[in-house]
């Protein structure tokens, strides 16, 4: 089962918010707690080419996918979010990966990521390194780690 990265096209916003919020659900938050990020985790079809959305694809379903945000020399990691499915399975990795020869392509020398606490160890496996804490986008009054990592070019 060979895993292929790809822009997302247009018509895909719906399908990959849906993905967003059944990634989010896998780590046991509660239907208000998710409902609370619905608009945050809410892409449209007009946005994906701009937020730099690619998607991983396996047996013609995504799994996965990315948006790397911002203009050089410094991006955003905007969302990163795995099909519950496929969590385990290197779908993360190879969609980091991906996301960080992208910046390097576009001359990105870092990013951020604010991460979810449930990321966090994925992240700093990856080389992400603790910045700060920021504010949730979300849920008032909780923060996230934000993590930074340099890209080499």
């Amino acid at each position: 089962m060979t895993v292929s990265i790809r822009p997302a096209a247009p018509e895909e916003a719906s399908s990959l918010s849906d993905l967003a919020l059944r990634s989010k659900a896998h780590w046991g938050y509660d239907a208000e707690f998710l409902e609370s990020c619905r608009e945050e985790l809410t892409l449209t079809d007009a946005e994906l080419d701009i937020r730099r959305t690619t998607v991983a694809e396996r047996d013609g379903s995504v799994v996965g996918f990315t948006t790397l945000e911002g203009e050089p020399p410094q991006g955003v990691l905007g969302m990163m979010f795995v099909d519950p499915d496929a969590i385990g399975q290197g779908i993360g990795r190879l969609l980091f990966s991906h996301a960080v020869e992208t910046a390097r392509a576009s001359g990105f020398t870092r990013f951020t990521i604010d991460a979810d606490p449930n990321a966090e160890p994925f992240y700093q496996a990856m080389g992400g390194i603790l910045a700060s804490r920021v504010p949730s986008g979300s849920i008032p009054g909780r923060t996230l780690a934000q993590y930074l990592l340099e890209v080499s070019r």
